[in-house]
């Protein structure tokens, strides 16, 4: 219906016009190979969308109270000639876009910065000139203007970055102003931030586990140099950087977990808790690695199973609870090892009482000669 209505298939509403941030001499050349000095002398004569406003300013004074970021609003830049040229109509219809830059491009970060505040420049010594003194950099005459006053610039950075980079990307952004900049206060700029930056962390577990995923990361950003989360006053946590790409558990929550299940053990179940953990974690040749944890209806064993479930995983560290049919087998398959269930430890439970084999007309004494409690493995 709408091709045969003759509507439209498509339309081009508003305007966007990219504005040139380049340091003196240092506006991009685009040139084939071979073609280098003939794309340097056209360079030389054409004009930025950043030295024609100079040129503007120079030449027309109603341009003096514009500044370089709302100029497209009411003057069109005439790419034949390399002019901005004062607009009729249609400016209402213009978005105007200046490039993000990287803090690690200093000068050029703090160029930017003053191309958002100032108008009617006509050169870049003009843009350096303040109150009559020509500044050396452009992060000299952002701080003469007081731009960098109580840490603003690096609010500005981290905002203007999270309209389109991820949260990852704007951890690393974090942990690089830390890195570079002059922050003031570090801990605020993480807590008026930290929603961003804690985004994907928050939709992946939860809003009160995602920070602490966040601040891990940032740790692990931060030790390229040579900073910790402790250094810069933030809170500090207790998360291996391993964790951070797993997706099936939440480490914090488990962590939780363990510390409330482990307050709560008798001193038997304590004991069980603390050999089993020291087979998994010592790894010494002569632990063994095969367990049953023998116990009558109602003597907690499913509560042993629940902490040393959560005090691995809150460790980091995988665990899996699954039935014990075939495992043996599966197991050394797996890791190619011929040792008992692969040689990873392993804790069998149950009540014997509950759990005898089914023997084909067997006697008493033959039932109880083939449990699992007569196995080699426990012997």
């Amino acid at each position: 219906m709408w091709r045969l209505n003759k509507f439209n298939l498509s339309h081009k509403y508003h305007t966007a016009v990219r504005l040139a941030v380049h340091l003196p001499q240092q506006q991009p050349i685009v040139y084939q190979d071979g073609q280098e000095a003939q794309a340097i002398e056209r360079a030389a004569l054409r004009k930025t969308t950043l030295t024609s406003w100079f040129e503007l300013n120079k030449n027309d004074p109603s341009a003096h109270n514009i500044s370089y970021s709302d100029i497209p609003q009411y003057y069109m830049f005439d790419k034949s000639t390399t002019n901005w040229k004062k607009r009729q109509r249609g400016g209402q219809n213009v978005i105007e876009r200046l490039p993000v830059v990287s803090i690690l491009d200093t000068e050029r970060y703090y160029l930017r910065m003053l191309l958002l505040r100032k108008s009617g420049a006509i050169s870049f010594d003009d843009i350096l000139t303040v109150n009559g003194l020509r500044c050396i950099t452009f992060q000299q005459a952002c701080q003469e203007y007081g731009l960098l006053r109580r840490d603003q610039q690096w609010h500005d950075a981290l905002n203007d970055a999270a309209q389109f980079q991820s949260p990852r990307q704007l951890r690393m952004l974090f942990a690089m102003i830390c890195g570079f900049g002059e922050v003031e206060d570090v801990p605020d700029l993480w807590v008026q931030h930290q929603v961003s930056l804690c985004e994907d962390f928050v939709h992946r577990y939860s809003e009160q586990t995602g920070p602490h995923y966040a601040l891990a990361d940032i740790e692990e950003l931060l030790t390229s140099y040579n900073l910790s989360l402790q250094k810069l006053h933030l809170p500090t946590v207790d998360l291996p950087a391993s964790v951070l790409e797993r997706v099936n558990f939440d480490v914090v929550e488990e962590q939780a977990k363990a510390n409330s299940y482990t307050m709560q053990l008798n001193s038997e179940q304590r004991n069980v808790v603390e050999i089993l953990l020291s087979a998994v974690y010592n790894n010494a040749a002569d632990t063994p690695k095969c367990y049953f944890l023998d116990g009558p209806a109602g003597t907690g064993k499913t509560f042993v199973y629940s902490t040393l479930l959560h005090t691995i995983r809150g460790r980091g560290d995988d665990v899996i609870p699954v039935a014990s049919t075939s495992v043996d087998r599966l197991l050394q398959d797996l890791t190619k090892c011929k040792e008992p269930f692969g040689g990873k430890v392993i804790l069998l439970g149950g009540d014997f009482r509950q759990v005898l084999p089914v023997i084909l007309r067997g006697s008493r004494t033959l039932t109880v000669a083939s449990s699992l409690k007569k196995n080699t493995l426990f012997g």
